[in-house]
């Protein structure tokens, strides 16, 4: 049996709930970590599940990770991954997108021989292979839109800036309303909010937001979108008629909120996938050189329009695209190469 037909038989026994036959059961190729900060934010177990996916289709095990406050950290997951013989690892939003940690523990592990990924909160001091969307464009598509609905102030609750993707969306941010709305860089921070991810943090942010007049906000994620719309609507206002909220993620439940949140979508499907191609080519001593065919991939996502016009300007479709791209490192040759 040709092993895509074998794939599509294994997984229609799974979707409908049968058991495989033990002729079909397949022998791992062996256990990959998953290593995430959290499982609340529906955005995690999205990518979570892909990842899974695509490894048990190339024969792997995944062993799901994750941290909790007053659990595990990273640093003594991995060790605990590294002791049972892990094939490889991947990471999702973990310490390299903290600008505050020190990379050099990702130098040290793949001293060990361990291969690894990372997904989101790209960081030019860590030396490996990256999948990670482009924060300051999904800022300025943001932006654009509510600029293009008539919105003139224009707010941003994002998460603490010592992470990677909550300093390029603010760097995003402000470089949009400077060329849009010709508002410059210290008048824009104070349309910034810095403040915890979640929907209280997006709340907190919201209040301080609302209390400067903004009628548009753009928000870090999904769930502090949740919290500002709550905000909103704690003051006797109506989300979109009175404020627009733009999220960003467009986890899987986001298009089932009332009214449906405008957001930026990041590609989980396809970033995922290209995490674990890129792992596996690595484990597999296949990895790219830097003159290889596959030196360079990219990916784009639409935003989907769920905001209600304000102004003459709303016209216009919300189409823009946010680019995702993958970094790709040959340690052997010290090469990097694709999109950042």
């Amino acid at each position: 049996m040709a092993g895509a037909t074998r794939h599509k038989v294994l997984a229609a026994l799974d979707v409908l709930g049968y058991e495989r036959p033990v002729r079909l059961k397949q022998r791992s190729a062996g256990l990959v970590g998953l290593v995430v900060p959290e499982l609340t934010n529906p955005i995690f177990p999205a990518f979570a599940q892909v990842v899974e996916q695509v490894l048990a289709g190339h024969g792997y095990t995944p062993v799901l990770c994750t941290q909790m406050p007053g659990g595990a950290t990273e640093d003594e997951l991995v060790e605990q991954l590294v002791e049972r013989g892990v094939s490889g690892i991947v990471f999702l939003s973990g310490l390299h997108a903290d600008a505050t940690a020190d990379p050099a523990r990702y130098a040290r592990l793949a001293a060990r021989g361990v291969p690894f990924v990372l997904i989101n909160g790209y960081n030019e001091h860590v030396d490996a292979n990256f999948v990670s969307p482009d924060d300051r464009a999904a800022a300025r598509m943001a932006v654009r839109h509510l600029v293009e609905l008539g919105h003139e102030r224009i707010g941003l609750a994002i998460g603490p800036t010592r992470y990677v993707p909550s300093r390029r969306k603010a760097e995003g941010f402000a470089a949009e309303l400077h060329e849009l709305l010709g508002v410059e860089r210290a008048d824009a921070e104070r349309f910034i909010r810095p403040t915890l991810f979640g929907v209280e943090g997006g709340h907190a942010a919201a209040d301080i937001l609302l209390g400067e007049g903004c009628t548009g906000i753009v928000c870090g994620s999904d769930l502090m979108a949740l919290g500002v719309i709550r905000a909103v609507r704690a003051r006797g206002l109506d989300v979109p008629r009175d404020v627009s909220v733009v999220g960003f993620d467009d986890s899987p439940l986001i298009a089932f909120t009332s009214p449906p949140l405008s957001t930026v979508r990041q590609p989980v499907q396809a970033m995922a996938t290209a995490a674990v191609g890129a792992l596996l080519e690595e484990i597999e001593g296949t990895r790219c050189s830097a003159r290889s065919s596959c030196s360079s991939r990219s990916w784009w996502c639409a935003a989907r329009r769920r905001s209600r016009p304000t102004g003459p300007r709303n016209r216009k479709s919300f189409r823009n695209n946010l680019r995702c791209g993958v970094r790709r490192v040959d340690r052997a040759s010290g090469h990097s190469y694709g999109h950042g």
